[in-house]
């Protein structure tokens, strides 16, 4: 008998060319109290994600239109969102290839339903706060005003209204692109973000920027988080590697 859900039910994304296999799998996956929608391939993929956040995308490694694996890699890139892959290939270099690219789990061809259940489950666990956080949506009226407050290094950003705030000093107001570059540092912190990753988690889908502009913002981010004398650099250039957020954070419910 399915599980009886506590909160809202997760959100689930299966890509799969395969409709005896895409269309079972959802059905299955509803009766197991997931919201669940299909895409038979990575353009109707990345067409969903530029409507939706997911907590599991179910990606078949061999799409008419893409390479599963790369799929992977840009999926972990932009969204880090959780990934479990779906392939027919059963072989370990396949598993550690699938798993080094971002993947949270690898499941063969054919499988058991009960046991991808029991495996989405498992993803959910172990990253759930991370996805909790990607569910707001700055676009969505109601979800700002749960917007959280973050607090470290003795700032406190209010992601409702884009601002910093330290001490008895006045509120500093970020630009778009910088509120979102901030946010991506305090949902990792003390994490190294290369350039491409940080491109890729900052800027929508649909656009791009360039190595040079994303050192550029950075840069005004760490000009506004200027540290007083005495204190460590909070945004920390790792020569070679990308830029660090060094500090813990602490989030706060609104």
């Amino acid at each position: 008998m399915p599980p009886i859900p506590s909160r809202k039910a997760p959100s689930v994304l299966i890509v799969d060319d395969s409709r005896k296999i895409r269309d079972p799998l959802a059905t299955f996956l509803r009766r197991h109290t997931f919201e669940v929608r299909t895409a038979a391939d990575a353009a109707g993929m990345w067409q969903l994600l530029k409507q939706h956040r997911f907590g599991v995308i179910i990606l078949d490694v061999s799409l008419p239109d893409g390479d599963g694996f790369e799929l992977c890699s840009r999926l972990y890139r932009r969204f880090d969102t959780p990934v479990i892959l779906l392939t027919a290939r059963d072989t370990c270099a396949d598993r550690v290839r699938g798993l080094d690219l971002g993947a949270d789990d690898y499941v063969t061809k054919p499988f058991e339903p009960r046991e991808l259940v029991a495996r989405i489950n498992s993803v959910l666990r172990r990253r759930g706060p991370a996805i909790a956080k990607q569910a707001v949506s700055a676009r969505d009226p109601a979800a700002l005003k749960m917007s959280p407050s973050y607090l470290f290094a003795g700032w406190r950003y209010d992601a409702r209204h884009a601002t910093l705030a330290r001490d008895q000093e006045p509120a500093i107001v970020l630009s778009t692109v910088e509120s979102k570059l901030l946010q991506v540092f305090l949902n990792h912190p003390n994490t190294l973000l290369p350039r491409d990753r940080l491109i890729d988690l900052t800027i929508a889908t649909d656009r791009d920027m360039t190595d040079r502009a994303i050192d550029r913002q950075v840069s005004r981010l760490r000009r506004k988080l200027a540290h007083k004398p005495g204190e460590p650099e909070l945004l920390r250039t790792i020569w070679g590697g990308g830029y660090l957020l060094a500090s813990d954070v602490v989030l706060q419910a609104p």
